[in-house]
């Protein structure tokens, strides 16, 4: 670990807190170095050290992909959603991901029941076509024209009032990052079929065009930014019933210090950063919310921690460094991560373009 990265967790782990009650100080958990677990996606390269449990090239025809946002469907059963992946021609040192193969699929989802995540994460199955390949769940246009239907990309997951949910911005240009919308895909049958939502959507230019979500207290939390990597949070919630009644969305004001329900433009920052893809959690143990994110200033995973999801927010904190794994992005917690010391998540690179398995460790102090 680095001067930098030294000096940042203890002030992490000294700094940051806060007065609860008559007098009790309740300090954020320390952090232990990051490393990579195993990679979950793609073609081992020569060198590498780590384990490759998932033969995504020979059994599903995926080459190159990104992102791994990990949801829990029941206890002990997870889905985890992909953007846009290549096949098996695919090359993971080209100067930028192509569809040369024709190939292309938007995204894709990988089911998985491994709740052993010190060697890998494996996955137990893929959502398949009738050749036995992976494919798309959300439709893409793949209009490169940047007037059209690009790509549709997921940003998070939630089980919700037993059914599967993923939200998903459609893009139109990826040159200035410029969507379509934003929407919601539901599925019945735990990830077998998909559909649209059709009375969820958000604008091209709304505060929740990529999200993170997660289900606490009778509520599903709801942090967002405008799609990009360029603008703050924000905070909303509903109840798991309302998940499909999006006027019943309430939004975290933080002038007045209250939710507003159905305006959207009244949600204040909660964190005031270039916050880029992202996830959170709430950590049981530590009792503690947690969020991830790309930070484009400073090109690496930043961390923060909270006691309130309202904030304050601590100071961010580089959970990894993009000096030791170059074009890194991605940030997407396992759920298992907020039950224990370890925060397991899944971190894309954009050379060799795909998806790592990250572990951190939280410590008492």
């Amino acid at each position: 670990m680095n001067r930098v990265s030294i000096l940042l967790s203890l002030y992490l782990s000294f700094c940051s807190c806060i007065l609860h009650g008559q007098g009790t100080y309740i300090y954020n958990p320390s952090i232990g170095k990051t490393t990579c677990v195993a990679r979950v996606t793609g073609m081992p390269l020569p060198d590498e050290e780590f384990s490759s449990p998932n033969l995504t090239v020979q059994q599903w025809n995926i080459g190159g992909t990104d992102l791994g946002i990990v949801w829990e469907q029941n206890p002990g059963q997870y889905g985890i959603f992909f953007g846009d992946s290549y096949g098996r021609n695919f090359k993971p040192f080209e100067p930028k991901p192509n569809d040369a193969s024709g190939e292309w699929r938007c995204n894709f989802l990988a089911f998985s029941t491994d709740t052993d995540l010190e060697d890998g994460l494996s996955f137990s199955g893929v959502a398949t076509d009738n050749k036995g390949e992976a494919r798309e769940i959300i439709p893409g246009g793949k209009d490169k024209s940047g007037k059209g239907d690009w790509t549709s990309i997921p940003t998070a997951a939630i089980r919700a009032n037993g059914k599967d949910y993923v939200h998903y911005f459609n893009m139109r240009n990826w040159r200035h990052w410029d969507t379509n919308y934003s929407g919601l895909y539901r599925s019945a049958d735990s990830g077998i079929t998909w559909g649209p939502c059709i009375d969820v959507k958000f604008s091209s230019n709304s505060y929740f065009g990529q999200i993170g979500y997660f289900k606490k207290d009778g509520y599903i939390y709801m942090i967002g930014t405008e799609t990009g990597r360029n603008t703050p949070a924000r905070l909303a919630r509903f109840r798991e019933k309302d998940i499909e009644r999006q006027k019943r969305y309430e939004y975290w004001d933080g002038i007045a210090k209250r939710w507003i329900r159905g305006d959207e433009k009244r949600a204040t920052v909660i964190i005031d950063d270039k916050v880029g893809e992202l996830s959170f959690i709430y950590n049981y143990k530590y009792k503690k919310w947690i969020i991830a994110y790309f930070a484009s200033a400073r090109y690496d995973i930043t961390l923060r921690m909270a006691d309130d999801i309202t904030g304050p927010w601590s100071e961010p904190y580089k959970l990894v460094d993009s000096k030791e794994y170059p074009q890194l992005y991605g940030s997407f917690f396992h759920p298992l991560s907020s039950y224990g010391d370890e925060l397991y998540f899944l971190m894309s690179m954009w050379k060799p373009y795909n998806v790592f398995l990250m572990k951190a460790k939280l410590l008492k102090n």
